[in-house]
């Protein structure tokens, strides 16, 4: 109960909001024609689109959320988004779980990330790591929640798509930063951007160096990026997208909960030697060539090489990993925007091949070393058409066709291959000004990953099915005026042979398909406003994940809050003085693995973040006060150990950073 008047706060502000937004946009009258309809996104249609064309629940993080937001990474950013929920695994900033839609601790292969276009989800269950791209580097991030973007994108779509768009050259721009914190925090970046005659550039670079709330919690990292464009004449245009990042952090572990009930410091570590190691470094460029009036042939192509290496110790043992991955990708698509019957319609038509490399050299005090080379080759094949039937109605729909190949060694089998589609279809209606409604139905899939499929222990491929779902999702966003609106998304979700590690089966658990249908209902509530001097986005989740029958029935599926409310503030105050809030309620939830439900639920927890900053000229300086509350809670927990019983990873308690940022 002691954190239910959090809950009651944001609703409040919410339900505030809404009813403001009533009496506000009730004095003004609109004629419908005569609005711009400016706000677009590309995720959804891999072109640029009108959000009111869009059958989804979309979300645009603008260069100016960005500026304003308490953020200082990707997941933190993405942590205040309706729908959308962030959990820091390990406590220290380094490794992040986002999860739309309720899919729990199978998040990571149900949502596909995507950077600039270029999938970076990894083939194995590591997923995406959030600290790959640079929070300084982005300028832009398209949110489309269900499965819609498995038509496009294809695999590990089931939840939604996250695109990170980055930076571009234009006018000459450049800066620097230096900040520092709390627990020997230090950083610094600096970029330029500009643009001669045809040629664009955008390059910058950033260190990171903190010893973490923790112990055995740093982090200390490298990145660079540049990204090139070349626009040679009115046809075609050339382009070059590359980044290397490099970091080393320790990996605190978990703290069980007889440790911390006898009072053990929740900045202590039960594995002082854990540590893990990533170099990754990739390159995406490609041609886009324009005909017919605006019609246009995409060709990119990319090279990604991605080295992890770790150590982890448990009773009894010690494991270290030493991993290779090598990722090709090229992906042609066609856009064609031509009439149909009089008719504004876009048709766009594509083919997809990732060539998966893993190189991976295991080395355990139970099993000695052992290298493995596994191998998995996406192909696909798309269809998306997009037709508007008159100037406020349009429908769309879409189809792929998928094949993926496994190549494993040493193994009982030497290949091992899957075929499956995706479909969707939805109609929009623009019914007032700006203001939309929208139904929306789709078919996704997600296979198998390496390492779900091979047994390490016996070399051996394990027999796993595709994991499929069916989503159907209504939605409508009014706008009252210009900058105040109000967003209402239903869905549900039912997924079949759920692709899960079930830790309940066999001494060591297993990964395999869930028996029964797994369903997800839930209801996303977002109101925006925007007054000039003052900005206030509040919303609100309800998600019900349930496993309807089979060996879990009737139970909840872990690590998913039914409830969620979040609100962002951000005050322009005289003399160039912003001030920024956002406070973030994560209900209760079921621990990590606990299928059964059969402990405690992991507690909620409420989170305030604040930052102030003076812009003076060219200069900016600032202050992130982060919980602010000092509220004492752990992200993550699961269910483990001998006996099993719950286990946290502590995260930290206030905390802030300051720095001063200099912009030309």
């Amino acid at each position: 109960m002691k954190k239910h008047w959090a809950a009651w706060w944001i609703g409040g502000c919410v339900l505030a909001a809404v009813a403001a937004s009533a009496g506000y946009g009730a004095a003004e009258t609109q004629n419908p024609s005569s609005v711009a309809l400016a706000d677009v996104v590309v995720t959804a249609s891999r072109f640029e689109e009108i959000i009111s064309k869009v059958p989804a629940n979309v979300t645009v993080i603008t260069a100016r959320d960005i500026e304003n937001s308490t953020a200082t990474n990707i997941p933190d950013l993405l942590r205040t988004q309706v729908g959308v929920q962030v959990t820091d695994v390990a406590g220290n900033g380094r490794t992040y779980k986002v999860d739309l839609r309720g899919f729990g601790e199978t998040a990571q292969s149900n949502i596909l990330v995507l950077v600039d276009g270029r999938r970076v989800n990894a083939p194995d269950l590591s997923g995406t790591d959030w600290f790959q791209i640079p929070l300084d580097r982005v300028a832009r991030i398209e949110i489309v929640r269900g499965g819609r973007g498995g038509v496009l994108y294809g695999d590990n779509a089931s939840g939604g798509v996250i695109n990170i768009i980055t930076q571009e050259g234009d006018a000459l721009a450049y800066g620097a930063k230096v900040f520092g914190g709390s627990y020997d925090t230090f950083g610094a970046d600096g970029f330029v951007r500009g643009s001669v005659g045809d040629f664009s550039y955008a390059a910058d670079a950033r260190y990171y160096d903190t010893d973490g709330y923790r112990d055995n919690s740093s982090i200390e990292s490298k990145d660079v990026g540049l990204n090139l464009d070349y626009d040679m004449g009115q046809w075609t245009r050339l382009f070059a997208n590359m980044g290397y990042h490099s970091d080393e952090s320790g990996l605190p572990g978990a703290l069980s909960e007889t440790q911390l009930d006898e009072g053990v410091d929740r900045k202590s570590s039960n594995t002082p030697e854990d540590f893990a190691d990533v170099d990754d470094g990739y390159i995406d460029g490609g041609l886009e060539f324009f005909f017919l009036k605006e019609s246009q042939l995409l060709i990119p192509t990319a090279y990604r090489k991605r080295s992890s290496d770790f150590f982890a110790s448990f009773t009894g043992g010690t494991f270290q990993g030493d991993t290779d991955i090598t990722t090709f990708s090229i992906r042609p698509q066609v856009i064609l925007r031509e009439p149909v019957l009089g008719r504004a319609n876009t048709l766009t038509i594509g083919f997809d091949y990732y060539d998966n490399d893993e190189d991976i050299v295991n080395t355990s005090s139970f099993t000695g070393t052992a290298a493995f080379d596994l191998e998995k080759k996406d192909y696909g094949v798309y269809v998306q058409d997009d037709l508007e039937l008159s100037e406020t109605l349009s429908v769309s729909g879409g189809y792929r066709y998928a094949e993926a190949k496994y190549g494993f060694e040493p193994s009982n089998i030497d290949t091992e291959k899957f075929y499956e589609s995706a479909y969707n279809a939805g109609i929009n209606w623009r019914f007032y000004g700006k203001s939309f409604a929208y139904f929306g139905f789709a078919h996704s899939f997600r296979l198998p990953v390496l390492d779900e499929l091979y047994n390490f222990f016996e070399n051996k491929v394990e027999r796993l099915d595709p994991q499929t779902s069916d989503e159907l999702d209504i939605g409508v966003r009014h706008y009252f005026r210009d900058g105040f609106y109000a967003d209402l998304s239903v869905f549900r979700i039912d997924t079949d042979q759920e692709i899960f590690f079930n830790s309940l089966a066999g001494p060591f658990g297993l990964n395999t398909n869930y028996d029964g249908e797994t369903r997800r209902d839930g209801v996303e509530v977002l109101v925006g406003l925007d007054y000039g001097i003052m900005a206030l986005t509040a919303s609100y989740t309800y998600t019900d994940a349930e496993f309807r029958d089979g060996e879990f029935e009737n139970r909840q599926v872990p690590d998913v809050p039914k409830n969620k409310a979040t609100v962002v503030a951000v005050f322009d105050l005289p003399y160039d003085v912003q001030l920024a809030l956002d406070g973030s309620y994560i209900g209760s939830r079921p621990l990590n693995s606990d299928f059964l439900n059969e402990f405690s639920d992991q507690e909620s927890y409420f989170l305030v973040n604040a930052k102030i900053k003076y812009t003076w000229k060219w200069l900016t300086p600032f202050l992130n006060l982060n919980n602010i509350l000092n509220e004492e809670y752990s992200q993550f927990g699961s269910v483990g150990g001998f006996p099993a019983e719950p286990q946290y990873y502590p995260s930290p308690k206030f905390n802030f950073l300051a720095g001063v940022s200099a912009e030309f």
